[in-house]
């Protein structure tokens, strides 16, 4: 009898010694997206012995913030947890739920180096003096989007898509005069012709670096190049050049449909693009105002970052630690970068990505990678930092609405989007100050 219990009492110590820490990761991936979540996942957890990265879909980017809020107001967040970077903000002013990323490495000896990840994807997530608040995951950019056979037809070289701004316009004439439906449309129009426009032309969004210095901040894109550049968007719609789609990315089928031959869309849409266009497609940089000092600048990152929790065991964080440094590796991101479409988020991942020759056959992603390369991120280009910045898109939108429905003008809608978003922001401040 005592040789059966030493051997049980043997047994379970041996199950102890090998029992595995679970580690919750909520997600918002969905489709192909959500498989290559789980694949990483499955080639983390068969690396090692010790822990168990679990990912958990929670709904769309809203739904799975705010049941990721709800659970540690409960006592029960999960370890990791998937925020778009509209939350950034949000996130960072809930200091006592968050552990940052530079924390959780350092207290767990990560031999672990935040220069590594391309400049303005790190910096999107960092404090302004460089410390990394969340872990960057789905990185993406806009890019412009052209039909090459649309190009052909209109007597344009498909192989010269356009620069600047003002050669657009003319190359959107030529493709509606051409037969199309319109010229151009475009994807979100706060992150791609507010957000991204201001940092490729190094104007300021905001004040405080963007928010990024406080939360004290005013917004400022109602300069008269933002005005310049709406108003020429609102003059084209007037001709049938400019078609609006919807909010958000409604406008796709637009072009994916061939009805438009220019589109602005993020890089992470390009396995959308390659699955429904039936025609030869480009990708190309956004184009610039060339009499704007300084531009082109680099553009900025959309997507999503991954946040810890507080209020988990220790030996989770060290899972977590674990797992990050895993997703890092130059192989894992290039795959990710490879299958999803979207940005690989360190250098390295880039360079072994490039000595692979794979954007000889797929070159439309590199252009995405150069362009947020392009020059080293400045106080108007690190990224965008404000609190209840979905409000504020969701401001954005309407009053662009009302202005294509000759309901306000171009200068005054524009005057109204930064005097209704600096309310939502003093609300903010209100809150976490």
């Amino acid at each position: 009898m005592k040789r059966v219990i030493l051997l049980m009492a043997v047994l379970l110590m041996a199950v102890g010694a090998y029992a595995q820490t679970t580690v919750e990761f909520w997600h918002a991936m969905t489709g192909h997206n959500g498989e290559m979540v789980q694949v990483i996942a499955d080639k983390f957890n068969a690396s090692q012995k010790d822990y168990k990265v679990v990912p958990v879909y929670k709904g769309s980017y809203s739904d799975t913030m705010n049941a990721g809020i709800a659970a540690f107001r409960a006592g029960q967040p999960p370890a990791i947890i998937q925020v778009y970077e509209v939350g950034t903000a949000t996130m960072m002013a809930a200091k006592n739920a968050i552990k940052p990323v530079y924390q959780l490495m350092a207290e767990n000896n990560m031999k672990w180096d935040p220069n590594m990840y391309i400049p303005t994807i790190k910096s999107y997530y960092s404090t302004s003096d460089g410390r990394m608040l969340s872990m960057p995951f789905n990185s993406s950019t806009a890019v412009m989007y052209y039909n090459k056979d649309a190009f052909r037809k209109a007597g344009l070289d498909p192989e010269k898509p356009p620069v600047t701004w003002p050669e657009f316009f003319e190359v959107a004439k030529k493709l509606k005069a051409s037969g199309m439906e319109g010229g151009f449309t475009t994807n979100w129009i706060s992150w791609i012709q507010l957000e991204n426009f201001s940092a490729w032309h190094n104007l300021p969004f905001g004040t405080r670096s963007n928010g990024f210095d406080g939360l004290d901040t005013q917004l400022v894109f109602n300069s008269p190049i933002h005005v310049r550049h709406f108003q020429n968007m609102y003059d084209l719609s007037k001709t049938g050049v400019f078609i609006y789609g919807g909010r958000e990315n409604k406008a796709n089928p637009l072009f994916t449909s061939g009805r438009v031959g220019l589109h602005f869309e993020s890089i992470g849409g390009y396995g959308n693009m390659k699955a429904n266009c039936k025609f030869e497609f480009g990708v190309a940089r956004l184009p610039y105002y060339p009499d704007v000092p300084g531009a082109p600048q680099n553009s900025i990152i959309g997507g999503a970052s991954l946040w810890v929790f507080n209020g988990r065991p220790q030996a989770e964080y060290k899972g977590v630690a674990e797992f990050f440094n895993f997703i890092s590796q130059p192989e894992i991101q290039s795959l990710w970068h490879k299958e999803t479409g979207y940005l690989p988020i360190t250098n390295a991942a880039y360079e072994l990505t490039k000595s692979e020759g794979y954007y000889k056959t797929n070159p439309g992603l590199e252009v995405a990678i150069k362009q947020l390369l392009n020059k080293a991120p400045t106080a108007n280009s690190m990224g965008i930092r404000f609190g209840n910045f979905n409000i504020i898109r969701e401001i954005e939108d309407q009053v662009w609405e009302d202005i294509l429905a000759g309901k306000i003008s171009v200068k005054d809608g524009l005057n109204k989007m930064v005097r209704d978003g600096n309310k939502t922001l003093r609300e903010f401040e209100k809150l976490y100050k």
